[in-house]
């Protein structure tokens, strides 16, 4: 079975001097024939597809501010231009084409290499780069055609408070979060879901959380999350500021750690899943990281491995995240 991608750059989608930029993707762009894998076109989603989590006057409100044309709508700040509504329409439609073709079984897998962003959209308002909530539109999407359990896992720098939100009472969506702990958007500590256990996870991690961090979180609290959830089907927001010298972050991944963590995700996905997996991109602000993580995503969902040469690991150590492992799984049950 194959692997197909959609490309959505929303190259009018830009404002002055903003990291949230149609350059991010750039130096990925003509990169993307040399993965070997089909590249699919994004469908134009509905106002009806994206108020499966959106209200509708939420999103009259998107398209009505779009008109007047270019600002910010947000403290984060978040902007929108003339074609921003249009865009985030075609980067909803984008992962829904991707999410629709695994679950019909016309693919194994995707990526959905989208923009504006996601999971910072909340169902009631934009924010954070985010104009419409792409994951979980299409998690919501997936159970509304005959998927009962569904999860997303985050592996972007900043929590996924959009999809969280989305998700606080849906207990046929699962969610866990990776993110840098003390940065935007100020959420995401253990405790938040206390009703949600095993279903909705948040891991807080220290500034420069690495590749060896990352490895650990995956086997110790993505594995037991998934087996205890049993989803059909899993959406990976995939963030590449999580890259050790993203601009605006500071985590530890390397190339070669989103490779690894990457893997565990399609493993799982094979193992639980029937290997449906669709990953979707969420941030990422230095161009070459993009598209190196884009690189070690397809090699993860093709069985072909990073090659170890583009990959530089962090100059900074791994931080001892051993207790913070053991208090997020002992408030889930998995730990004594």
């Amino acid at each position: 079975m194959k692997t197909v991608y959609t490309f959505v750059p929303s190259r009018h989608h830009e404002y002055p001097d903003h990291p949230e930029r149609p350059g991010r993707l750039t130096l990925l762009e003509p990169r993307l024939t040399s993965f070997g894998v089909e590249r699919v076109e994004p469908i134009h989603a509905t106002a009806e597809d994206v108020a499966r989590v959106h209200p509708p006057k939420m999103i009259r409100g998107i398209e009505e501010v779009c008109k007047q044309g270019a600002g910010i709508i947000d403290y984060a700040p978040t902007y929108v231009t003339k074609t921003s509504y249009e865009d985030a329409l075609l980067a909803v439609g984008g992962v829904l084409n991707c999410t629709r073709m695994v679950m019909n079984g016309d693919a194994q897998n995707a990526f959905a290499i989208v923009r504006p962003p996601g999971h910072h959209a909340e169902p009631q308002r934009a924010m954070g780069f985010c104009i419409f909530s792409n994951v979980a539109i299409a998690a919501r999407d997936a159970l509304a055609h005959g998927m009962e359990r569904v999860m997303v896992i985050d592996y972007d720098a900043h929590h996924g408070n959009g999809t969280q939100a989305a998700f606080m009472e849906d207990e046929r969506a699962g969610f866990i979060s990776t993110h840098q702990w003390g940065i935007y958007p100020g959420t995401g500590w253990i405790n938040e879901a206390p009703h949600a256990k095993k279903r909705i996870a948040n891991v807080p991690l220290q500034a420069f959380a690495g590749d060896a961090t990352f490895s650990r979180v995956a086997d110790e609290i993505f594995k037991p999350m998934v087996e205890s959830f049993r989803p059909q089907m899993l959406i990976i927001s995939a963030g590449f500021d999580s890259h050790w010298n993203d601009p605006i972050t500071t985590l530890g991944l390397s190339t070669q750690g989103f490779f690894e963590i990457s893997k565990k995700l399609v493993d799982l996905a094979e193992e639980h899943c029937r290997g449906k997996i669709v990953f979707v991109l969420e941030g990422g602000y230095d161009p070459e990281n993009v598209a190196n993580g884009v690189a070690a995503v397809f090699g993860a969902l093709t069985h072909s491995p990073v090659k170890k040469e583009a990959s530089f690991p962090s100059p900074y150590p791994d931080p001892d995240h051993e207790a913070r492992i053991h208090e997020v799984r002992k408030w889930h049950g998995f730990a004594a």
